[in-house]
């Protein structure tokens, strides 16, 4: 079981190292290039070889879709309850118990210890994340919605692509699916770089706060996870990819949108590092319960 469990993080561990490590020593890094590419360019392509490329029971993925709204409404619940108990009102805490990373930690962790049907779920989980959180999550850090960001997002057209292929049966050219798988395969390396890289720069400002968000955003995710996994009888690695899916820290991309928007990116930016700090303990636990 240990090696197992070794066999799962320690990769995942040592590359958020070497983005951590290489900004610490100097090194150059263009940080919006790299996020620029993953979402526009290494995601979209990732999303549609995964979808197309794995027979998958497309009656899985639908039920699938629809826990992953579920998870998503029952985070939003139960963090604006919590929050406003609190008397914390602002958008951009609310925000972080929402999404969690599900790209730079979620999709690594879903296929190592899952293998590809794993990273299948895990790719699942993500399209669907991210299209919510460039719609509904936009509107609330910009204060309004955005058809016109909905459409410049690539992300989308993937989903729609992917879905259009599934649902006919459409043989998708060998040469166009291999050239999505390569381009895909920059993506995980480069989301775990990067974390890294954030984890390096980003920094706590108001420790009580942000431990307290991380510990619910945590808590609250293998809760929800759980009680869907249970809740819809989940089995093999839907059932794990779910739990740990919604156990994840809060997602990077929650302080690009504080800080695009001015929605207090500095205490965001404490949750994300705290959310993640705890992860390195909490994943680990789960992974030995679960497998």
């Amino acid at each position: 079981m240990l090696e197992q469990l070794f066999s799962i993080v320690t990769p995942i561990y040592l590359c958020i190292a070497v983005g951590f490590v290489w900004h610490r020593i100097g090194r150059p890094v263009d940080n919006t290039l790299i996020a620029d590419l993953c979402m526009n360019l290494g995601a979209p392509c990732l999303v549609f070889s995964s979808l197309v490329g794995m027979h998958v029971d497309s009656r899985a993925l639908t039920e699938l879709v629809g826990i992953i709204l579920l998870a998503l409404a029952a985070f939003a619940a139960i963090g604006f309850t919590v929050l406003r108990a609190s008397g914390v009102r602002q958008v951009s805490m609310l925000a972080t118990l929402v999404f969690p990373n599900i790209g730079n930690l979620g999709m690594p962790v879903c296929l190592f210890a899952y293998g590809d049907e794993g990273l299948v779920y895990g790719v699942v989980f993500f399209a669907i994340a991210s299209f919510v959180q460039f719609t509904v999550g936009q509107a609330l850090w910009s204060g309004s919605a955005s058809l016109v960001q909905l459409a410049k997002t690539p992300l989308v057209y993937a989903v729609v692509a992917a879905s259009i292929v599934v649902a006919t049966g459409f043989e998708v050219p060998v040469w166009l699916l291999r050239t999505s798988e390569t381009i895909g395969g920059i993506t995980i390396p480069l989301m775990q770089f990067t974390l890294g890289v954030s984890l390096a720069t980003l920094r706590i400002e108001r420790w009580g706060r942000s431990f307290w968000v991380a510990a619910l955003r945590l808590g609250m995710g293998f809760g929800v996870g759980f009680a869907l996994a249970e809740f819809f009888d989940l089995e093999g690695a839907m059932r794990g990819v779910v739990i740990l899916d919604c156990a994840m820290p809060t997602a990077v991309i929650n302080y690009l949108f504080a800080e695009r928007y001015g929605r207090e990116p500095a205490e965001v930016a404490g949750v994300v590092v705290a959310s993640t700090t705890l992860s390195l303990v909490t994943l680990p636990l789960i992974l030995v319960w679960l497998l």
